[in-house]
């Protein structure tokens, strides 16, 4: 797990030091080396510089550090993540009689890329985000893994006579330190996203200049930065379903992602929360490991968000080295800034992360292991249950027109729902006219469903138009690449394929790598990994998704072993508890910057409406919860912190 940065552009001394402000940015990435590579100038001057920040996990020796020059060939990779995969590609690179440098994955990367070229990259499992230069071609490959773990931006510069055109990094944040694109502007459409998802989705960035590859994205570059080639090599990780699976071959393969996730070179723990998913990837874990492995659990002082004493009972019952650390309101406070520095972009999310991250770091832990991915792979979110009921009940009045459908949803709405009040209710109910009006849209259905506010209070929020290049909340990029890859699926399939690749891809996977690695620890996802996926994909309807919510076939062999009675309770998410501390010391603290006209007409939100709703919330307003809040103080916040305006 690290940082990678890199430009195309005249070697000189200007481009070297904007490329090392870049690297600079991402110390927090890799703290234990950092490195440069220029390529041989053309006759122009012109070449790409490529910079590396590591983390140290897999071959901790010199022989592991990068940019790494491939031997052979001359060619230069920089990468940031895990080939798990890698001792099964070494052998096959082997047996064909070649040699490499280093027993780590970046070399079996380099050597297969140098010998195959972008086909390669379909023999790679893991997670990873890449650059590799063809010394022979002069050209520049970049890619991210299939399902989107780590991230990758670019931005581009088309002003004639500059000194570069391409310059890519593992964070935006970096981008924006190098200096390169002057001041930088916020998106349009940033306001307009945040308001609907709470974060950003790629292909969009916060920032007017820089976009984000898609999951899957491979582009090549040539000499000039102009792009001459750009292709999905797998779509959402898949390679189409084949045969059908049983639960245990099933088995097999969920056992041995959660075993090639433990490899490493550095003590590794586990993130559990006590919950299914979690438990399962702690459970699997311990059984592929000789030693007791170590678990982490934060908790809080508040009992109705505490999973601490649910969670020890899980560990014990599986037999692992347990620690548990609380988060109180205090500790909280006294560390916000800094948990809201380490997120590259704004989002509501992601600081669960952040503390937990920085507490397994300072127990002296360098790579942990998550069980996020089982609610989108089996169905766990209450979206599987409550979309489809709701487009079997309006089915019948199908045929009407689209006024009649929105008539229809007003009238029940309004009889379901508290009038008046300070501000409009943004309840279920609030969300049903539109709804009904898409009530045949599975992608706006389910989009409606995770809404942060109704689409006609989204508009009241907007200082101005800014949001006419979404539609139902997402980019045409993203909408692009979702529509096709919904195509012959089933209503439940349709939902595990966007939860799987909005909530997990646009939202959880980034915020968490953010937060994390503002830490110098490397999350690892055993459940979000494209060979499960795709054989997971091979169930049945009923064997994946039946009965709703419960993930059945992920207790059995997940949980084998361990009571059930352990997990007979309600579904809970792991989350701070920001709503009773919004009311509290962290709402005073905010208090100043809800109110301040001058501070949030520049992100292009209404100030006048955002301090309505900021006294709406306080004063109980039905269905304003602190998700609504939290993401809009964080985008304004983000804004200012890196002066980036509309």
């Amino acid at each position: 797990m690290c940082g990678i940065a890199g430009l195309i552009g005249r070697i000189d001394a200007d481009n070297r030091a904007a490329l090392k402000r870049m690297s600079d940015a991402m110390s927090h990435r890799g703290p234990d080396g950092e490195g440069f590579w220029d390529a041989r100038a053309d006759d122009s001057g012109w070449g790409v510089m490529l910079a590396h920040r590591r983390l140290s996990i897999i071959d901790l020796s010199n022989a592991a550090a990068q940019p790494m020059i491939d031997p052979i060939s001359g060619n230069v990779l920089v990468q940031n993540g895990e080939i798990y995969n890698y001792v099964d590609l070494r052998g096959r690179l082997r047996g064909s009689g070649q040699a490499l440098q280093s027993t780590g994955d970046t070399a079996v990367m380099l050597r297969a890329l140098s010998i195959d070229g972008r086909e390669a990259v379909n023999t790679f499992r893991g997670m990873f985000a890449f650059a590799f230069w063809n010394v022979d071609e002069r050209s520049l490959l970049i890619g991210r893994d299939p399902l989107g773990i780590k991230p990758l931006y670019i931005a581009k510069n088309t002003e004639p006579g500059a000194s570069w055109t391409l310059a890519f990094a593992s964070e935006v944040r970096a981008i924006l330190a190098s200096g390169l694109i002057g001041t930088p502007r916020l998106n349009p459409a940033a306001a307009a996203s945040v308001l609907w998802n709470g974060y950003l989705v790629a292909p969009n960035t916060a920032v007017r200049q820089i976009e984000s590859l898609l999951p899957g994205e491979l582009r090549t570059f040539n000499k000039g930065g102009t792009e001459t080639h750009r292709e999905t090599y797998r779509s959402d990780g898949l390679q189409g379903r084949t045969t059908a699976i049983d639960e245990n071959e099933l088995a097999q393969v969920l056992q041995e992602s959660v075993r090639v996730h433990l490899i490493s070179d550095v003590p590794l723990g586990v993130f559990l929360s006590g919950g299914i998913d979690s438990s399962a990837v702690a459970n699997l874990a311990q059984k592929a490991s000789e030693d007791p492995v170590n678990t982490f659990t934060l908790g809080f002082d508040e009992p109705e968000y505490d999973e601490g004493a649910i969670a020890r009972r899980v560990s014990e019952a599986i037999g692992t080295k347990h620690h548990a650390l609380v988060l109180s309101e205090d500790r909280f406070l006294s560390q916000l800034d800094a948990a809201l520095d380490s997120l590259d972009q704004p989002t509501f999310d992601g600081l669960n992360s952040y503390y937990m991250s920085h507490a397994v770091r300072e127990a002296g832990f360098k790579v942990a292991l998550v069980g996020s991915g089982g609610d989108e792979l089996f169905g766990g979110y209450t979206t599987f249950r409550d979309l489809p009921k709701f487009m079997q009940l309006v089915r019948p009045i199908g045929w009407a027109s689209v006024a009649l459908r929105r008539a229809v949803g007003r009238t029940v709405a309004s009889a379901m729902q508290p009038r008046g009040g300070a501000f409009p209710p943004q309840t279920r109910w609030a969300k049903l006219p539109d709804m009904m009006e898409h009530s045949d849209d599975t992608l706006a259905l389910y989009q409606l469903a995770y809404a942060l506010f109704v689409p006609s209070t989204q508009r009241q929020l907007l200082a101005g138009n800014l949001d006419g290049s979404l539609t139902d909340g997402l980019p045409p990029g993203m909408r692009a690449r979702l529509l096709p890859g919904m195509r012959s699926r089933s209503v439940l399939d349709a939902i595990g394929y966007l939860e799987r690749n909005i909530f997990l891809g646009e939202r959880l996977l980034r915020d968490t790598d953010a937060t994390s690695m503002s830490a110098s620890i490397e999350i690892r996802l055993p459940l979000v990994d494209h060979v499960l996926v795709e054989n997971v994909e091979r169930l049945s309807g009923a064997d994946r998704f039946l009965p709703i919510g419960k993930k059945s076939i992920l207790r059995r062999i997940g949980l084998k072993g361990l009571d059930p009675a352990l997990f007979d309770r309600p579904k809970s998410g792991f989350v701070l508890p920001y709503d009773r501390w919004l009311r509290s010391k962290l709402g005073k603290m905010i208090d100043a910057t809800m109110r301040d006209a001058q501070a949030i007409q520049p992100t292009g939100l209404d100030a006048k409406e955002v301090e309505r709703l900021w006294l709406a919330y306080l004063r109980g307003a039905p269905g304003l919860y602190w998700s609504r809040i939290w993401a809009i103080y964080v985008f304004i916040r983000w804004c200012h912190r890196h002066r980036v305006y509309l």
